[in-house]
């Protein structure tokens, strides 16, 4: 298989593969951990500076398949990800004991949808709540990464295949995801 390149960026996800574009993967475990092993050995990634896999929330057989596959594989690292809400963290706080039961090193923490950026004015509104992840960070002992607010033109800029921080460099939450990017690059190489 080869992977779909945008801007540089190389992207592989079970969606390419389907016959039409609203049909439902309905796997069971197994035939799940195959595809994530291929997906894994048997693209054609080319030289890679870093690889990112984005996974849901979790602690399933699927995050237990992507550990073990990985674990030889130098550098091997999460980032862990979370909104502010009470049962967002909570539902959280289960991964990094996941991580640690599985040896998995966490990078760090961020908390995003962390208040909403007004298209008209630039004013940050905490509208879930605000600090559950920089409290679930301190808790775990493990780096808080920082926060990204919601910006309605960072889903149009995906929908759009538009680079949101070089459309928008000046707005709340590119300056937010150029601030994580400038903590997380560095402790990749």
């Amino acid at each position: 298989w080869v992977p779909v390149d945008r801007g540089g960026i190389k992207v592989m996800s079970i969606q390419f593969l389907l016959e039409n574009e609203g049909d439902a993967v309905v796997w069971r475990g197994p035939k799940k951990d195959q595809c994530i092993k291929q997906f894994l050995g048997n693209v054609e990634w080319g030289n890679l500076d870093v690889l990112v896999i984005d996974t849901p929330p979790g602690t399933s057989d699927e995050h237990i398949t992507l550990c073990e596959v990985l674990q030889p594989t130098p550098n091997t690292t999460s980032v862990i990800v979370t909104t502010p809400q009470d049962v967002a963290t909570d539902a959280v706080r289960k991964e990094l004991t996941f991580c640690k039961k599985l040896s998995l090193p966490i990078l760090g923490l961020i908390e995003n949808m962390s208040g909403f950026v007004c298209p008209h004015c630039a004013d940050c509104t905490p509208i879930f709540s605000s600090g559950g992840g920089s409290r679930l960070a301190n808790e775990h002992s493990i780096p808080f990464l920082g926060t990204v607010p919601i910006d309605p033109r960072l889903s149009q800029a995906e929908d759009q295949g538009v680079h949101f921080t070089k459309a928008y460099p000046e707005s709340k939450t590119a300056e937010a995801i150029s601030s994580i990017l400038q903590k997380v690059l560095p402790a990749l190489k």
